[in-house]
């Protein structure tokens, strides 16, 4: 500092008002254009964490997540709550925990160790959590999952009505007889769209027919299973909704086996709008997007508005729950 004081004619406090953006010290813009000048010339950087002392504040965000950071399925997570940490000059201190439950709280004490303004704890899908209590020692936000009790804000898909706009598209174009692949864990995803189906069902005055639901592995096998299972009825559905975009995928395989073809005989949707599946199939999946770059965006905006609160311990904690968009493509 005193380097750029030297070479800019001014005194060192000249340029800490200067390079802290000090607009209240009245410093003639002639003379912030020479510091500035003399910044650039000497690649001088301001000490962050020096500065981090002085303000409390260390303009980082600590990410924590189970397999988000290894999986291609929900980068977008990351990426949301990146650009809106950008946005505000913050930075995003990544790390990848999996399901270690010491390398959690390790993450968690090293995060506050480093004095971080917030933490957003992510999970790759939506479920409940048990996050170590000391991360309630600094603004947290959970993303893709929840705490039973709801004492920390969260955002989640929404995914009751998710299943019900998924429904709804095929009742939209006059199919009765709907086959529902669910995944057979007992996961707020698959609750959640079994209960989006029978919402679309009730509100077309369809009566809900448990023999075409099947819970099977939420993987292309467990599509490529359950969709055979449904077909070989007598009175088969002439449509299938799938938990997500790889059952789809199985589904189509069995389509195609039986001889059916897609959507003339059998219209299909899946769910996630995993890319490199829903996109890629023949014809292409339509099927409900997750939002997780919109999902990631929240959060980051919910932590920062309370890490600038006085008292953010007492804001009542939000529970968000996001729209998932229809993704229409060629399969119904």
């Amino acid at each position: 500092m005193q380097d750029v004081a030297d070479m800019a004619g001014v005194s060192r406090t000249t340029v800490s008002f200067v390079v802290n953006h000090v607009e209240a010290a009245g410093i003639p813009q002639e003379t912030r254009d020479r510091v500035w000048q003399a910044v650039q010339t000497l690649g001088y950087r301001p000490n962050a964490i020096a500065q981090g002392l002085r303000s409390a504040r260390t303009h980082t965000i600590g990410f924590i997540s189970d397999e988000i950071a290894t999986t291609p399925f929900a980068g977008e997570l990351i990426r949301g709550a990146q650009e809106r940490a950008w946005e505000e000059g913050k930075l995003l201190l990544l790390v990848n925990v999996g399901r270690n439950q010491d390398m959690k709280h390790a993450a968690v004490e090293t995060l506050l160790q480093r004095q971080v303004d917030g933490i957003i704890y992510a999970t790759m899908y939506h479920r409940e959590v048990h996050p170590p209590d000391a991360i309630r020692q600094t603004p947290t936000v959970l993303l893709d999952c929840y705490v039973a009790d709801g004492s920390l804000p969260s955002v989640v898909p929404d995914e009751v009505s998710g299943g019900r706009e998924a429904t709804e598209v095929l009742l939209a174009q006059g199919h009765r007889r709907i086959g529902f692949l669910n995944d057979y864990n007992p996961v707020p995803a698959s609750s959640g769209r079994l209960e989006g189906y029978r919402q679309a069902l009730a509100a077309y005055d369809v009566p809900f027919d448990e023999q075409l639901v099947v819970g099977n592995a939420s993987s292309a096998v467990g599509g490529y299973d359950g969709a055979m299972a449904l077909m070989q009825r007598a009175e088969r559905p002439t449509a299938l909704f799938c938990f997500n975009d790889r059952m789809a995928m199985g589904a189509y395989d069995a389509l195609r086996k039986l001889g059916l073809s897609i959507p003339q005989d059998v219209a299909v949707v899946g769910y996630d709008n995993q890319g490199i599946i829903a996109a890629n199939l023949y014809p292409a999946l339509t099927t409900m997007a997750l939002p997780h770059y919109q999902m990631g965006y929240w959060a980051m905006e919910e932590l920062l508005r309370l890490s600038a609160a006085d008292e953010p311990w007492l804001a009542s904690p939000r529970q968000h729950k996001m729209t998932c968009p229809l993704i229409w493509r060629d399969s119904v």
